[in-house]
């Protein structure tokens, strides 16, 4: 076996992933940047809430980039999931394509590559060959040169708003009093008051009158 093929490991399942080299994630130092159709491609049981912690400890230099397809924009739930990203101050930006790998790509030494599910398993080669690496890098970097930055991709594009969050924008818009709202909803006034602060991020609003114009604008309500 060459030393390159020696240093290149595929390992079956996220379970196996996260055990063989889920201490890869959490120690980024200069450059973590990944793509995935959507945020679920690398969810890696047990393992995500020590990934997030290690990444606060990380120096703040770290650069982190993360490239998705647009159905990672397909539900309210994923869409605030990216704009909380993109407020961490993490480089997010939609591909119209299809992403040519779904990749992670560590410090410019490792990259992990997730297979296609197969019978519900997927496969992740995790690479170290130098050559192999840079030459994964130099596609991420192409294919990132030829996206749109989260902001602009959203810029015109109703946001993707669930039947609450479309039924809060009406009472909003009829002017009913948030205690009046919440009872309606059968939410807690802390609850609606949250729920209506998560639109008004979804319709880049800064505030309730500027959110009801931008609904009228995307044709969310009449």
């Amino acid at each position: 076996m060459s030393p390159d093929q020696e240093r290149n490991v595929t390992l079956r399942g996220e379970v196996e992933l996260a055990a063989r080299a889920g201490h890869l994630f959490g120690h980024a130092r200069e450059e973590f940047v990944c793509a995935a159709t959507d945020p679920g491609t690398w969810v890696m049981p047990d393992v995500r809430e020590r990934i997030i912690t290690q990444r606060w400890k990380a120096p703040p230099e770290l650069k982190v980039c993360k490239l998705y397809n647009p159905q990672a924009l397909a539900d309210e739930e994923s869409e605030r999931h990216l704009l909380a990203m993109a407020g961490r101050g993490v480089e997010v930006r939609i591909c119209p394509t299809g992403l040519p790998q779904e990749t992670i790509i560590i410090d410019r030494r490792v990259a992990v590559l997730a297979g296609p599910p197969v019978q519900g398993t997927r496969t992740y080669t995790v690479v170290r060959s130098p050559d192999v690496v840079k030459s994964v890098r130099s596609l991420y970097w192409a294919t990132w040169e030829s996206s749109l930055d989260l902001a602009e991709y959203r810029r015109g594009r109703p946001p993707a708003l669930g039947d609450q969050s479309r039924e809060i924008l009406r009472l909003l818009a009829e002017g009913f009093k948030d205690e009046t709202a919440a009872r309606r909803l059968g939410l807690s006034l802390r609850t609606y008051r949250r729920r209506v602060a998560e639109i008004l991020t979804l319709l880049d609003a800064d505030s309730r009158f500027q959110a009801g114009l931008r609904a009228h604008e995307l044709g969310l309500i009449g």
